[in-house]
């Protein structure tokens, strides 16, 4: 590849989330793939860490505030940032900027990366104009629409534009696809019972859907379904849809077996 073709490249830094670089890599790898394909330089920035929404939402705001600073620094240089993560992706593009609302400087340089950060099949579809990506998926599935992709960041008919080029898979719609399935972050925690009751009843609407696969795009979400799953000895499998569209099913969510 020549220089020229590398300049004119959109330079996107991947923010790769907790949850990926600890228990789910190739929902990265996925991602990259996507983007690369997709025509974007992907750069993954060592300096990044956790987004800091748990420490958000118990209220501390000022470890927040200093890991905010962090990525937002790790991430200026950017054309974009992307996240595999409805969560994450809300939390730097909606939350970063509300969190320094009374710092003049940092509050600038927060919405200056709030309005360059998006999350992953969003940047695909309404940025990149991505309709069709060539896939093979020969399965079931049923769509799981996490909170705050949907709620926060407008998600819904993206992922399902997408899947709608994939050759050989078929979408059956599970009843409350955008209910919660009970994970939120700490709320699992904190109100287990409440938590178990809300993932047993999505457990029951992917049963009914028909599907032999689940998707969505918030792995914590997903980690909470594929574990009900598993624990009610189910034989439904679970992906991020990355997974999918770049074609890096290689073991489904919470299983580590090769899918059949």
């Amino acid at each position: 590849m020549s220089n020229e073709e590398t300049k004119d490249k959109r330079r996107v830094g991947l923010f790769v989330t907790c949850l990926v670089d600890l228990w789910r890599p190739n929902v990265g790898f996925a991602a990259v793939k996507l983007l690369e394909d997709a025509g974007c330089k992907v750069e993954v920035p060592r300096a990044q860490t956790c987004c800091g929404q748990p420490a958000y939402n118990s209220g501390d705001l000022k470890d927040t505030e200093n890991i905010a600073r962090q990525v937002i620094a790790a991430f200026e240089q950017f054309d974009f940032v992307v996240a595999p993560s409805g969560s994450c992706a809300a939390m730097l593009k909606l939350h970063y900027p509300q969190l320094f609302a009374t710092d003049a400087r940092w509050q600038e340089r927060a919405q200056a990366l709030a309005e360059r950060c998006y999350e992953l099949v969003s940047f695909l579809t309404d940025v990149l104009g991505v309709d069709n990506i060539g896939a093979r998926f020969e399965r079931t599935v049923t769509y799981h629409d996490s909170c705050s992709g949907l709620r926060e960041l407008g998600i819904h008919a993206q992922p399902r534009r997408l899947l709608a080029g994939v050759t050989g898979l078929k979408l059956s719609e599970m009843d409350d696809a955008n209910v919660c399935c009970g994970f939120g972050g700490t709320f699992c925690v904190k109100y287990p019972d409440i938590s178990a009751r809300m993932v047993s009843d999505k457990q029951e609407n992917i049963k009914a859907s028909g599907a032999d696969t689940v998707l969505g795009g918030d792995l914590g979400c997903l980690l909470n379904i594929a574990g009900r799953l598993k624990r009610q000895g189910s034989a439904v499998k679970v992906y991020h849809v990355a997974e999918i569209l770049a074609e890096m099913a290689t073991f489904a969510i919470a299983e580590g077996e090769e899918p059949t």
